[in-house]
């Protein structure tokens, strides 16, 4: 099953990801013919993005809840992130695994934000010149966030599930990313947002959409195991049913008294 596919900028690679932990790299013009593997994930790969500007380089994302980064052409592994580990302690855990929803990529700064399925929360990331991804920033919403995108010029755009103000416009202030408050831009699109409310609400995506790609694991052994107890228990007790214990009326063996013993 493919979950996301990208094109090279100079068109000759088709780059696809899929619920079998894979990324594929094929040539356009012969799509049979395979490039390179970029394999690595655990679960499946739910988004992947070419990085603009670094025609060489991708960023995936999976269920495993990690983010890499790939040298695609001869899948090399250069970064990994797990983005469990970098949850608040005080945060609910009521999803232990999530996937990236969504990934995008600003070029002037080479920051990376992360949209992920079920947790009203973006990561952001920094491409660094040793092309590594850095950490910078967690970014909270009181709501679910339907999708972010970044805009030159702008910053980042967050569509939330809040009708009252369902855009917000994030800018980086000496490092740290600050909601821009009373932006014309945004008021402007947030009218236009809440008057089609209605349709935008009807056409968000799912909650845990990534849910049914999970591998499932049975655990046989325990069950089987359970079950031979089960078994020998039920043996025992029909054993002891048909063995009255000692003692029991009817089951005393009659003993012939001997002859008695003659005196000297």
């Amino acid at each position: 099953m493919l979950l996301d596919v990208a094109v090279s900028p100079d068109d000759r690679f088709v780059l696809t990801a899929d619920r079998d932990e894979k990324i594929r790299v094929s040539w356009a013009a012969a799509p049979h013919c395979i490039e390179a593997f970029c394999l690595g994930h655990t679960e499946f790969v739910s988004r992947i993005l070419v990085v603009p500007g670094h025609p060489e380089l991708l960023l995936s994302s999976s269920g495993d809840c990690t983010l890499r980064l790939w040298e695609y052409r001869s899948g090399r592994q250069l970064h990994c992130c797990d983005l469990a580990s970098l949850q608040e302690p005080a945060e609910p855990q009521d999803h232990k695994r999530f996937a990236v929803s969504r990934i995008t990529f600003w070029g002037p700064e080479s920051y990376v934000a992360l949209l992920c399925d079920c947790l009203p929360v973006v990561f952001v990331f920094q491409l660094n010149a040793c092309r590594q991804l850095v950490f910078r920033q967690q970014l909270r919403f009181p709501r679910r966030v339907w999708d972010v995108a970044f805009e030159e010029g702008q910053g980042l755009w967050v569509l939330q599930d809040c009708r009252e103000a369902p855009l917000a416009l994030w800018r980086p202030t000496d490092g740290q990313w600050q909601p821009v408050a009373d932006s014309a831009v945004s008021q402007r699109l947030c009218g236009h947002l809440r008057g089609s409310w209605a349709t935008l609400e009807g056409s968000a995506p799912a909650d845990d959409s990534f849910h049914g790609l999970y591998k499932a694991t049975f655990d046989n052994m325990s069950s089987y195991l359970k079950k031979k107890q089960e078994r020998l228990q039920q043996q025992q007790d029909r054993k002891r049913q048909r063995s009255p214990p000692p003692g029991a009326p009817g089951q005393a063996k009659k003993t012939r008294p001997g002859p008695a013993a003659s005196g000297c």
